[in-house]
């Protein structure tokens, strides 16, 4: 059976108030999801879903790696992710959304987990992921250094300023 058929949930089937699944994602997981920001990574997810009269509670842990580049030297780096999520789920007429609510076909009555929890997973990954100090490759940090604008603003001519931020700087004093 294919990872992807495994994150599918059969809501209608579900006979328990409370229903546990435990995933544990890898290469071919990020391999079928076929998305830019995360390809790969060794992520656990334990999903409860609670059943009540009209609707579905559903709650995500998400704990793991997943490799991200590195802000600073382009490498592949391994990131630490966790969070807990909550979506609700009910029947409908057609999948979708309404609201903060995930929209079931009635007639269909599963509900595919795969993307939800990609989203999950990317949104766990710090806005800004450098390596640890000193892990970065030192060829590409020395060419960052090289290139960077502070040392080409000093190389210019130490001390000189553009005319038009001393003017500026002049409307900042006499206010």
């Amino acid at each position: 059976m294919c990872i992807m058929d495994k994150l599918k949930i059969d809501l209608r089937r579900m006979e328990e108030a409370v229903s546990e699944y435990r995933y544990h994602l890898s290469r071919d997981y990020f391999e079928a999801i076929d998305a830019p920001e995360v390809r790969e990574g060794e992520v656990d997810v334990v999903l409860t879903v609670r059943k009540a009269s009209q609707f579905f509670e559903l709650d995500f842990h998400t704990e793991g790696v997943v490799h991200v580049t590195c802000d600073l030297c382009l490498d592949d780096m391994e990131q630490p992710i966790a969070s807990d999520d909550h979506v609700v789920a009910r029947f409908g007429d057609a999948n979708g959304e309404d609201g903060d609510v995930v929209v079931v076909d009635e007639n269909e009555g599963m509900l595919d987990t795969a993307w939800l929890i990609y989203e999950f997973i990317c949104l766990a990954i710090p806005i800004k992921h450098v390596h640890a100090p000193g892990k970065c490759n030192a060829a590409m940090t020395k060419l960052l250094n090289e290139h960077s604008a502070a040392r080409s603003s000093e190389e210019e001519g130490a001390g000189a300023v553009d005319p038009r931020w001393a003017a500026l700087k002049q409307l900042k004093i006499n206010n």
